[in-house]
C-alpha cells in the first residue's frame, strides 16, 4: 500500500516544472511528510515501470526508464551538433568551474567567440557564475544542471579522469602524435 509520503512527493515531483532539490520538494510537500522515506519509496516502487524518479546534481524528476528511451527517441527533435570549439569550451568549463572566459581562452590557446558561450548557454548546459574579484572583473561560467541532466551525471565528481580517457582510449592518439611530432622536430635540428 502506498503511504502518505510517497504520495505526497510524488504529486509534488509529477507537478513540477523542472527537477527539484529535497528542500524544494519537502517546502511543497509541507509539514510532516519525510521526503527521504517519500523518495526511497518511490524509487523502489518505480523500479520497474516505464518512468522512474532520478537524482541528477542533488535534483530530482521523473525520467524514461533507459531500457524503453528508444521509443522516445524517433519523436524527438535532433539537435544540432556543436562545434569542436563548443565542445572543447564545454569540457574546460566542466573540469575548471568557474572560469574566466580569458582562462578558457589560455587552457584552449586560441580565442573563443561570443557565440559559442551563446550556443552552450542556449543549450541549458552553461551558466554565468558570478564575477572574479580580480581587476576587471571578469565574469566566470560554470555548468548547470541541466548539463548533468543531459549527460547522467550526478555531480561534477562523476565526470571522467585523465585515467579514465586513457582507459578508453581518447587521449592515446593525442599523445602518440605529439611523441612523433616531438621526434620529427629533434631530426631537423641535425
Amino acid at each position: 500500500m502506498i503511504g502518505l509520503h510517497e504520495r505526497a512527493v510524488e504529486a509534488v515531483l509529477f507537478a513540477a516544472e523542472q527537477p527539484l532539490t529535497r528542500a524544494e520538494i519537502a517546502t511543497a510537500a509541507g509539514d510532516g511528510i519525510d521526503v527521504a522515506a517519500g523518495l526511497a519509496a518511490l524509487v523502489e516502487s518505480y523500479a520497474d515501470r516505464g518512468i522512474q524518479p532520478v537524482e541528477r546534481g542533488g535534483r530530482w524528476h521523473f525520467q524514461t526508464a533507459p531500457d524503453l528511451a528508444f521509443i522516445l527517441r524517433r519523436t524527438r527533435e535532433e539537435p544540432r551538433k556543436l562545434s569542436r570549439a563548443a565542445i572543447e569550451t564545454l569540457a574546460i568549463i566542466a573540469y575548471h568551474e568557474p572560469v574566466s572566459r580569458a582562462e578558457i581562452e589560455a587552457i584552449r590557446g586560441v580565442q573563443i567567440s561570443k557565440g559559442t558561450l551563446d550556443v552552450l548557454m542556449e543549450a541549458g548546459w552553461v551558466r554565468p557564475a558570478g564575477r572574479r574579484e580580480v581587476p576587471g572583473r571578469p565574469l566566470t561560467y560554470a555548468t548547470t544542471a541541466g548539463f548533468l541532466t543531459h549527460f547522467g551525471l550526478q555531480g561534477r565528481r562523476d565526470l571522467p579522469g585523465i585515467d579514465d580517457l586513457r582507459a578508453a582510449g581518447l587521449l592515446d592518439p593525442v599523445e602518440d602524435m605529439m611523441m612523433h611530432v616531438e621526434v620529427e622536430s629533434g631530426d631537423d635540428d641535425d
